[in-house]
């Protein structure tokens, strides 16, 4: 009957489900051929351990798609990568929260210092109002309260004593002048 007969199969219905079928394996035998070389140029770096895990592949059907899917590397090679570069980059933001240094010359610093005792530039602004070093991004000093760029209250200096122990012109001096403070105080605004 049918010239290719498969396995002695003389029925052509039978034989063609045959066929397919057997081109159907072929086809999953080429695909897991092409997966698992993929799939091996993405987890392994090695190229001779690529092409023996195709060869595998390609020589063993189905076998070898298997061996290689039970002793293939657990993760990507990009994923290594990542995870080393997440560890690196976690790495130097531990070790730049433990040790400040200068960002000109690489002096060893604390965090309060307002100017590098190495170069003398300046790493920080002092606050208008109390003194203590502001980080360059706030708006407002955690410390006073006291907005960013305002200039400190005007302090009246003091008039100093001549005389060590009591001067009767200076205490006269001082008492009006708080005198006039009160009174300007207690008067009402309009």
């Amino acid at each position: 009957m049918g010239l290719f007969a498969v396995f002695g199969i003389s029925s052509s219905g039978l034989n063609l489900a045959v066929k397919l079928l057997i081109l159907f394996l072929i086809a999953i035998w080429a695909a897991l051929v092409f997966w698992t070389f993929a799939d091996a140029r993405r987890r392994i770096e090695d190229g001779m351990l690529v092409g023996c895990a195709t060869a595998a592949s390609f020589f063993f059907p189905f076998v070898g798609t298997i061996i290689y899917a039970i002793v293939r590397p657990p993760e990507y090679t990009e994923d290594v990568r990542e995870r080393e570069l997440e560890i690196a980059a976690a790495e130097a933001r531990l070790a730049q929260v433990e040790q400040l240094s200068c960002p000109y010359c690489d002096f060893e610093i604390e965090k309060t210092f307002l100017r590098c005792p190495s170069c003398l530039r300046r790493l920080k602004e002092p606050c208008g109002t109390c003194g203590r070093p502001l980080d360059p991004r706030w708006k407002i000093c955690p410390y006073c309260e006291a907005e960013v760029g305002q200039a400190a209250p005007a302090r009246r200096p003091r008039a100093r004593r001549s005389e060590p122990h009591g001067d009767r012109e200076y205490d006269k001096a001082q008492r009006r002048e708080s005198e006039t403070r009160q009174i300007q105080t207690s008067r009402p605004r309009t």
